[in-house]
């Protein structure tokens, strides 16, 4: 045991974890720095369904960090959405989207998009397609 600054005893190597706040780590240390999902510039919304790639090499990459390996883990049992991999991981969204990008470019995981609403039925039509059903 050693004293931090007020004198107070804590164990070695507790420096960088405050038993109320959590561990001190930036986001931006967990993505190096970066800000965007690498050089593809590939936008996740956070309705994207992201799925593992079951043709991926195996989990043993050394590029990949415990952040990234703790997203492979979550999308493992199901596909599931950004926003979804951010709250199973504990991590802020821009920092899955940055993980995202970098397994995405090494075929990692699969990504679909939502439908732009501009390719999506008109309301009009739909509601024609439901009165001319009940009309049979």
């Amino acid at each position: 045991m050693t004293e931090d600054t007020t004198g107070a005893p804590h164990a070695a190597g507790s420096q960088w974890y405050d038993h109320e706040a959590g561990p001190l780590v930036r986001p931006y240390a967990m993505t190096g720095g970066r800000t965007g999902p690498g050089p593809g510039g590939v936008r996740f919304d956070l309705i994207a369904l992201v799925t593992l790639d079951p043709a991926a090499p195996g989990a043993d990459d050394p590029a990949l960090g415990p952040e990234h390996r703790a997203l492979i883990d979550l999308c493992r049992p199901e596909t599931q959405s950004v926003a979804e991999l951010a709250a199973g991981a504990d991590l802020p969204v821009g920092v899955v989207r940055v993980l995202l990008g970098d397994l995405l470019e090494r075929g990692r995981v699969t990504v679909s998009r939502p439908v732009p609403p501009a390719h999506l039925p008109d309301e009009r039509v739909l509601r024609e397609v439901i009165e001319g059903l009940r009309a049979l």
